[in-house]
């Protein structure tokens, strides 16, 4: 960062700071030389002050003369929304501080998403898989399901199958270049008990012969591919 003592100049005071003697304090130095087609001009940067057109008798004691010293400094910075993982905002000037005076360099920062329990990113879109029991899959069911904005009602019609995708337009991420908004997409799952009481098993094979509960896939229904198909056109 920038010292403080001098001010970024690097000299004691400032009567340690004189014009270079090299330059005469252009910062340029211009050579000419003679060839069989005549004078030839070169400009090149002086090598005594680095193009700088003075130079430093006595250092300031707190940076040494590079007009600079170690330190950390806070800034605020607006994230933009929508802004996603590897993205880099850069901060113009918030950089390292130049040498004796310079322009200051600019602050890189790299963006780094962290991952949430329910939710899950793709690109725009925002997929969240929803367990439901057998019965509400049977009879339907209204349930409220997490959203980057809050929660949302769902409406789960009666026979509602396993794997079935609903769609919450808008309930995504929005685009950071544009005005585009991704959707939310929610996978059902039908969840299956692992282990049941004697009562339960006695009902569920009272049921096991029943038609109703025979599949009988439509044959309008999506298969896998093409609902993975869908989700990403």
């Amino acid at each position: 960062m920038l010292c403080t003592t001098c001010t970024g100049s690097g000299a004691k005071d400032k009567n340690s700071v004189q014009n270079c003697g090299t330059c005469g304090g252009s910062g340029q130095v211009r050579r000419v030389q003679n060839t069989f087609l005549g004078q030839m001009q070169t400009v090149t940067t002086c090598p005594t002050c680095n193009g700088e057109g003075s130079t430093v008798t006595h250092k300031c004691t707190a940076c040494k003369g590079d007009g600079r010293v170690y330190g950390e400094e806070t800034v605020t910075i607006d994230i933009p929304a929508g802004v996603q993982e590897g993205m880099q905002l850069s901060l113009s000037g918030k950089g390292n501080a130049g040498e004796r005076g310079g322009s200051a360099g600019d602050l890189i920062v790299l963006i780094e998403e962290e991952s949430h329990p329910q939710l899950h990113r793709d690109g725009l879109n925002v997929a969240f898989d929803l367990h439901i029991s057998i019965p509400d899959a049977v009879f339907g069911t209204q349930i409220e399901v997490p959203t980057i904005d809050g929660r949302a009602k769902i409406k789960i019609p009666p026979g509602t199958q396993s794997g079935k995708i609903f769609r919450l337009k808008g309930k995504g991420f929005p685009n950071v270049n544009s005005y585009e908004k991704g959707d939310q997409l929610i996978q059902v799952n039908v969840w299956t008990p692992q282990h049941v009481s004697s009562a339960e098993k006695d009902m569920l094979e009272k049921l096991q012969h029943s038609e109703n509960f025979q599949p009988k896939p439509d044959k309008n229904d999506k298969s896998f591919f093409d609902k993975v198909r869908e989700m990403f056109s």
